[in-house]
């Protein structure tokens, strides 16, 4: 009992480690990049880890939740996209797409792009052609990897962040989407998969 105990303990800190880092995460990417990197100085500085690179001049660990969980990540700025995308290995166009925004926001500085960046993006990783994507595109916002950026442009959501950073360990991604997604994208995203099974 008492291991089954410490077990629960440990899925309740991963899970509260999710959701206080996708509230981190999408409330950052509401500024701009130099406001982001102030607000990350600030931060460290706050929690005493002294002053560090911003994530975006350096590959950076992300730390380890207590009990497992994400794994620490370490990104290669120098990986092409096609190395990127055989890494994570998506297994549906949705998760491309996640993917693929991943790629744009991180290795690209473009945290906010167009469908059309998206194709672009998917021929140079040598990947299959999205049969429609435009609505693989939308999918991928209706079921939470993406949200509205401006101009009609889209950006990686903070599920999203947290769904890639996780693959190609799919039982970690899951779980994080699980946590991170908004409960009304959740329950959208059930009916259409409800749906595509009548049809």
């Amino acid at each position: 009992m008492a291991e089954e105990s410490e077990l629960e303990k440990q899925d309740n800190n991963v899970v509260d480690f999710l959701e206080v880092l996708n509230s981190v995460i999408t409330s950052l990417q509401k500024l701009s990049k130099e406001e982001r990197d102030r607000s990350i100085q600030m931060i460290l500085t706050f929690f005493n880890f002294g002053s560090v690179t911003t994530p975006r001049s350096e590959g950076f660990e992300r730390p380890r939740p207590i009990g497992g969980g994400l794994p620490t990540f370490s990104e290669d700025r120098t990986m092409s996209p096609k190395e990127f995308i055989m890494s994570k290995q998506p297994q549906t166009d949705v998760e491309r797409v996640a993917c693929l925004a991943y790629y744009l926001s991180h290795f690209r500085d473009t945290p906010h792009f167009k469908t059309i960046d998206i194709s672009k993006l998917n021929t140079e990783a040598a990947q299959r052609k999205f049969a429609n994507a435009t609505k693989s595109v939308n999918n991928a916002t209706t079921y939470g990897y993406l949200a509205a950026a401006t101009k009609g442009q889209k950006q990686l959501s903070g599920a999203g962040e947290l769904f890639v950073q996780a693959l190609p360990d799919r039982d970690t991604a899951k779980e994080a989407i699980r946590v991170a997604r908004p409960k009304r994208k959740l329950k959208v995203a059930k009916k259409i998969a409800e749906e595509k099974k009548l049809s």
